[in-house]
């Protein structure tokens, strides 16, 4: 914790964590120079700079660099814009849902009320006060002097798990909704949703607290997944490392499986139940007319797939480069994971906190309803002051 900076800079370029338990070698650190020069003096420069040296005639620049540095640039604009989108869009779902006029139920509304609040708080730990300061590392210059990085982990990876969790506790009430019917009727509640979203936010404050003793209260501000400088017996440490491949086993390989056979067992159980109903329907009527209920149901099977996609996809490149470094810290052999599938993880992981709500809630007519009229209401205002 005392280290200067010299020190730390030292760690920076020697002692990466995602470069495995031998990153002291000469051959892996001369491998990885040209990388830490970038991020030493690429991405403290401006835009401009990085344009220039993209299209510039290197010949040592190599495609994986080329897209690194295009990356940089994308991420210039995109963190910035997302971060403006992301927290009123959160704010707005918060406010409309929690006046309960969007017919929903009350269960139903606490599950979106608790994503919306845990993805607004993955926005501020994540994005605002980790991504964006790596971008702008000039702008934020003074968090080299905040020792409270390891607090900021621990919070940051805690409000994470919430996220992805809430979100299978959400599916799995959906599904006792569509299939269980009988369980329906005790678990589908307001009181029971509430507990569940309180135990899940516990178990993963009490699971996240490993990263405040892997890492130190420095902060590396470098792009990855390790933002801030770890204790020097972390890196040599295969516990340690296991702790951590179960930590990402647990988040998010766990709740991809979790999600997938539910969404399986409940589009199975819309699609068995509405053949029953179109037979019956077939029978007892000779015109073939509209049936709400299926057109509810086929609304559902959109959704939940539309759900189910959304989170896979935004979070699958993270999640296998997380997991993929993680084993090459027990195995060194194994081949690194380029730096720019990393920070491109990251922009996905990071765009979901701005969809996953938005398209559960989104789907809603009255919730529409609702938006129009917060988005219109600083307008009418002023057209009745006028008047």
């Amino acid at each position: 914790m005392g280290q200067d900076l010299g020190t730390m800079d030292w760690n920076a370029t020697t002692m990466d964590p995602n470069l495995g338990s031998e990153a002291w070698k000469v051959t892996t650190v001369d491998q990885n120079l040209r990388m830490e020069d970038w991020n030493a003096a690429a991405m403290s420069r401006s835009i401009t700079y990085l344009f220039y040296f993209l299209s510039a005639h290197y010949h040592w620049l190599t495609l994986e660099f080329r897209i690194k540095y295009a990356l940089v640039i994308i991420q210039h604009i995109y963190y910035p814009i997302l971060a403006i989108i992301g927290v009123p869009v959160n704010l707005m779902t918060i406010v409309i849902l929690s006046r309960g006029k969007c017919g929903l139920s009350k269960c139903v509304t606490r599950y979106l009320v608790a994503m919306a609040a845990v993805d607004l708080l993955v926005i501020i730990l994540d994005l605002i006060l980790r991504h964006i300061p790596i971008v702008y590392p000039k702008q934020f210059q003074f968090l080299l002097a905040v020792r409270m990085c390891n607090i900021h982990a621990v919070l940051l990876h805690a409000a994470t798990d919430c996220s992805v969790w809430f979100m299978v506790t959400f599916t799995f009430d959906r599904f006792v909704a569509i299939c269980c019917q009988k369980l329906k009727i005790k678990y589908c509640t307001e009181e029971t949703a509430a507990v569940v979203l309180g135990t899940v936010n516990v178990l993963s404050c009490l699971k996240n607290i490993f990263w405040y003793f892997i890492l130190t209260g420095w902060y590396s501000k470098a792009n990855r997944p390790w933002f801030c400088y770890a204790n020097m017996y972390v890196y040599f440490s295969h516990v340690w490392t296991t702790i951590e491949l179960l930590h990402h086993i647990l988040t998010p390989c766990v709740p991809f499986v979790v999600i997938l056979l539910l969404n399986a067992f409940t589009i199975r159980h819309i699609f068995v139940s509405s053949t029953v109903r179109r037979r019956l329907r077939a029978h007892s009527r000779r015109e073939c007319r509209r049936d709400p209920e299926l057109e509810n149901r086929r609304k559902s099977i959109i959704l939940l797939l539309v759900i189910s996609a959304n989170f896979i996809l935004l979070w699958a490149v993270l999640m296998v480069n997380t997991m993929w470094q993680r084993i090459q810290d027990l195995e060194p052999m194994v081949p690194s994971v380029p730096v720019y599938l990393i920070q491109l993880g990251f922009m996905l992981q990071l765009l979901s906190c701005c969809t996953n709500t938005a398209i559960y809630a989104l789907t809603q007519t009255q919730f529409r309803e609702q938006l129009k009229n917060v988005l219109t209401y600083p307008f009418t205002q002023i057209v009745l002051l006028i008047k």
